[in-house]
């Protein structure tokens, strides 16, 4: 008898291990984390067996062991978590990485040192080793993690790096760019990722034989209501911002610029914040900057469709997620020249503007402020992008791809 096609698709569709530091649920935060997550769903609702594996960790500033280890399931999917090492030397590991972000030369020995020390889990190793027979492929991610160079190691040729490489100190490291030689192949979320990996570790990791697929991350149209920001205690005009708050996220920049054009135009627009960290109000503008911290996901849906436009200062992105949430509910974002993938995402997208300096970033609120239908075209040109290039289907087909 024949086997259809259907079927014989289904039984080469690998035994799959997620691995990731994180599982982004219970308040842990964090781009990298939501898409290996968005990757595994994909894969398992494809018919893949698949398994995630993480660490007991929240927060990923002290990576204390806050979750218990063992088996769950989270949204459909198998989850095992395993503690982190708890013997790792901070010290040792600060002062290496200070090293590499100044761009002092830093021996082998050092670099080995700085990933012994980083993130690891030896009893998620352990797992791996003991069950290397069980997976086809692992897919692992982040690529600036111990953990993450440690399970590749266990079999580089099932493994998957999913890198969210960003143009930084850290991917200059000699062992950064062992990794992704070594590993089979690459999933990347956008051409300029891929680029960039191309001009750091060469040619050879798009060569045939080898995985080098853009991927994405997967995304369901949703229902958002502008009014929604209101019952908040949100009131127009506003930019929004989502995410974590910190210098690498340009958060503290987007607050001066934002103060700036305040004082400079005299319009009152405020600046309204959800997510995670710190972040210092200039003097006067308590008001004005609202931090509302954690909200769900309706509500963040809810404001970014009642938005001036969602906000993104980062220079250091693989792909903009928020940015595509904003362009499903209809709005258009502004951001930073210097961030190559965010400005790409957003130039493909025909979904915003992006700016220099702080005169381009006047320029560009004022537009956008001033010109109501224009925002809206640009909101509609996200959206109509959104759901070609990131609907389900079509980033599972790109995900199946790369996994065979």
């Amino acid at each position: 008898m024949n086997t259809a096609p259907h079927d014989t698709a289904r039984r080469q569709l690998p035994r799959i291990a997620f691995v990731a530091p994180r599982l982004a649920v219970d308040g842990a935060v964090g781009g990298a984390e939501t898409l290996l997550f968005n990757l595994a769903q994909l894969a398992r609702d494809a018919g893949c067996d698949v398994t995630f594996l993480t660490t007991c960790a929240r927060d990923h500033h002290t990576w204390e062991n806050l979750l218990p280890p063992g088996e769950t399931r989270h949204e459909g999917v198998r989850v095992i978590r395993f503690p982190v090492n708890t013997d790792r030397d901070i010290e040792t590991f600060l002062r290496i990485q200070e090293a590499i972000c100044t761009g002092t030369a830093v021996s082998d020995a050092d670099e080995e040192l700085w990933l012994a020390n980083s993130v690891n889990s030896r009893a998620l190793e352990e797992h791996l080793r003991t069950n290397t027979a069980a997976y086809d492929r692992i897919v692992t991610g982040p690529y600036l993690f111990g953990l993450t160079v440690a399970a590749a190691a266990v079999a580089p040729e099932r493994t998957l790096l999913v890198p969210c490489l960003h143009d930084e100190p850290f991917a200059r490291v000699r062992r950064i760019a062992r990794l992704f030689r070594e590993v089979r192949g690459c999933i990347f979320n956008t051409e300029p990722e891929r680029e960039l990996a191309v001009r750091l570790f060469g040619a050879e990791l798009t060569a045939p034989g080898r995985s080098a697929e853009i991927v994405g991350f997967a995304l369901e149209p949703f229902n958002c209501d502008p009014a929604g920001a209101a019952r908040l205690g949100v009131t127009a005009p506003y930019i929004l911002y989502c995410g974590r708050r910190e210098l690498l996220k340009g958060t503290p920049l987007l607050v001066d610029y934002w103060a700036a054009f305040r004082r400079i135009t005299g319009r009152d627009i405020k600046l309204v914040l959800t997510g995670s960290g710190t972040v210092d109000v200039p003097n006067g503008l308590n008001a004005h900057l609202i931090d509302l911290g954690f909200v769900s996901e309706q509500a963040k849906h809810d404001l970014m469709a009642g938005a001036v436009a969602f906000c993104h200062a980062s220079v250091n992105e693989s792909l903009g997620i928020v940015l595509l949430e904003s362009w499903l509910a209809g709005r258009p974002v502004l951001v930073h020249d210097r961030g190559v993938v965010l400005r790409e995402q957003t130039r493909r997208a025909r979904g915003g503007l992006w700016f220099r300096d702080y005169p381009e970033f006047q320029e560009c609120l004022n537009l956008l402020l001033d010109q109501p239908e224009l925002a809206a075209a640009l909101g509609a040109g996200g959206r109509e992008f959104t759901l070609r290039e990131y609907a389900p289907a079509a980033v599972q087909a790109r995900l199946l791809e790369a996994l065979r």
